[in-house]
């Protein structure tokens, strides 16, 4: 059973690693392309691409600048760790046994649009580019296009190497877009987490963020093998809703 997750803006690369286990990314001729493009990019021009304010646009015109390799322990941190949005607060991977985070690399994939595909420890340096940028290079209209079904094929061997042919999707609709479905052979679980809302249940982006990041680690912790299993996940209140579950879509309430 493979898991996958979406990259987060939010970065932590001050602390220091928990395990000194690493691996390098697969796609990093694909990242030197975007970053050859993106580091002629002025900073006025990326904060129009990426439509963030001026302060955040110039620390990652900074961040291509200084990207280079070799990718070493010295200039680089283990994505898994590096990461620090809300998935990654409910993930808490540096409180994972180092046992656990190396088996995580059978387990778990996080979808990147700047990187592709990362394992858990597979090396990164900072950069921010999220998927759904309209960002062309060459002939390829966006990112989307640029990974074209590169993403697709590295997590179908993902899941083939799993040892099962299912697919737990905790990854945001920007960031699953990158993944052909149709030609995935695999059973897709898309969990859902709702909260309790004016009198209906509701999918709260802020709250749903962070437990995908409590379930992906429910599915660590526990080694899970077998998408039924998710049904125990009770995490921060939530609890699996029989009546709002459909084959392929768990829903857990709270409140």
């Amino acid at each position: 059973m493979l898991a996958i997750i979406s990259p987060a803006k939010t970065l932590d690369f001050e602390s220091k690693p928990v395990i000194p286990d690493y691996t390098q990314p697969e796609f990093l001729d694909e990242s030197e392309k975007l970053v050859e493009k993106l580091r002629k990019m002025k900073p006025k021009k990326l904060s129009q691409l990426m439509n963030v304010s001026s302060s955040l646009a110039e620390l990652n015109f900074q961040r291509f600048q200084e990207w280079h390799r070799p990718f070493s322990p010295e200039n680089a941190k283990q994505a898994v760790l590096a990461f620090h949005g809300e998935v990654y607060i409910g993930l808490d991977a540096p409180s994972l046994s180092e046992e656990k985070l190396k088996k995580s690399q059978q387990k778990l994939r996080i979808l990147s649009g700047f990187y592709g595909v990362l394992r858990p420890l597979d090396l990164m340096q900072p950069y921010r580019l999220e998927m759904g940028t309209s960002l062309s290079i060459g002939r390829k209209k966006d990112l989307y296009a640029f990974w074209g079904d590169k993403i697709t094929n590295k997590i179908q061997q993902a899941i083939d190497e799993s040892g099962s042919k299912i697919l737990i999707n905790l990854a945001s609709n920007e960031y699953f877009k990158s993944i052909n479905s149709k030609k995935l052979d695999a059973k897709i679980i898309a969990p859902a987490f709702k909260d309790m809302k004016n009198g209906e249940y509701k999918i709260i982006t802020f709250f749903a963020k962070k437990t995908r990041g409590l379930m992906t680690r429910f599915i660590l912790e526990n080694e899970l093998k077998h998408p039924d299993d998710l049904q125990a996940f009770d995490a921060d209140g939530y609890h699996y809703n029989p009546r709002l579950s459909k084959p392929g879509k768990p829903v857990f309430t709270r409140g």
